[in-house]
C-alpha cells in the first residue's frame, strides 16, 4: 500500500466519522424537539382522552378566540371565557387542500378568563389601547377529536371536557350527545366545526 493510497483512505474514514457524528448530533436534536410533524390523539387503554404534553397545543395553528363575557350575558355564560381554538398543523394543511377536516384532527379550545377587575358594568376595562377585554388566567380546556368511527353516534366527532378551571385533567372520558354534539350537530356551520367564528377556515 502506497503512501498516497493510505493518504487517500484517511481522508475518507475521516470524512464518514464526521458524518456519523453530525448524524449522531441530528438525531439527538431531533429528539429534544417536540415531535409535532403528525401529533394525533392519544389514549388511554379504557378509551380516555389524554391530555397532549407540554401545552403543545399553543404550538399549532389558532384559529380563532370568540368571547362570551359574563357581564354581556346577564352574568350566566355558558363559557365566559376566550376560546382559544387551535388545531394541528398537519390537519390544517390538509382541511386548506380539501376543505375537509381530516380523520384524527383535534379542536383544541383552550379557556381563558377575562383579566380583572372589571371597571364598566359590562366587564370590561381600560388599558393604554383603549377600553375593552384583555386575557387573564387560563381556565381548563374543550377538545374536539374527528373519529368517524370511534364517535359515528355523534356525528364523528368526540367531545371531551378537560375541566373548566385548572389545572387541566390529565385525561378524559368522552361526553354524551345531549352534553356537546347536540349543540354541535345543530348550529356549527361545516361538519360539527363553527367554522362562522373561525376566519381563516371559512374561506
Amino acid at each position: 500500500m502506497t503512501k498516497k493510497t493510505i493518504t487517500v483512505m484517511t481522508v475518507i474514514v475521516s470524512v464518514f466519522a464526521v458524518a456519523a457524528v453530525a448524524a449522531v448530533i441530528s438525531q439527538s436534536f431531533a429528539n429534544d424537539t417536540p415531535a409535532e410533524s403528525r401529533y394525533v390523539p392519544e389514549y388511554t387503554a379504557s378509551g380516555e382522552l389524554i391530555l397532549p404534553k407540554n401545552n403543545i397545543w399553543r404550538e399549532w395553528v389558532f384559529v380563532g378566540a370568540p368571547l362570551t363575557p359574563d357581564a354581556l350575558n346577564s352574568g350566566k355564560a355558558s363559557f365566559p371565557e376566550y376560546h382559544n381554538v387551535y388545531i394541528q398543523p398537519w390537519a390544517y394543511a390538509i382541511y386548506k387542500k380539501t376543505h375537509v377536516f381530516p380523520e384524527e384532527t383535534i379542536m383544541f379550545k383552550e379557556l381563558q378568563l377575562i383579566l380583572p377587575p372589571a371597571e364598566n358594568p359590562d366587564g370590561s376595562r381600560t388599558e393604554p389601547s383603549g377600553r375593552g377585554y384583555f386575557p387573564g388566567a387560563f381556565n381548563g380546556a374543550d377538545v374536539t377529536v374527528k373519529d368517524s368511527k370511534r364517535y359515528s353516534a355523534t356525528g364523528g366527532w368526540g367531545y371531551f371536557d378537560f375541566n373548566h378551571h385548572e389545572p387541566k385533567a390529565p385525561m378524559t372520558k368522552v361526553r354524551s350527545k345531549d352534553q356537546c354534539a347536540f349543540c354541535h350537530i345543530s348550529g356549527a356551520k361545516k361538519d360539527e366545526v363553527w367554522t362562522q367564528f373561525y376566519r381563516i377556515l371559512d374561506q
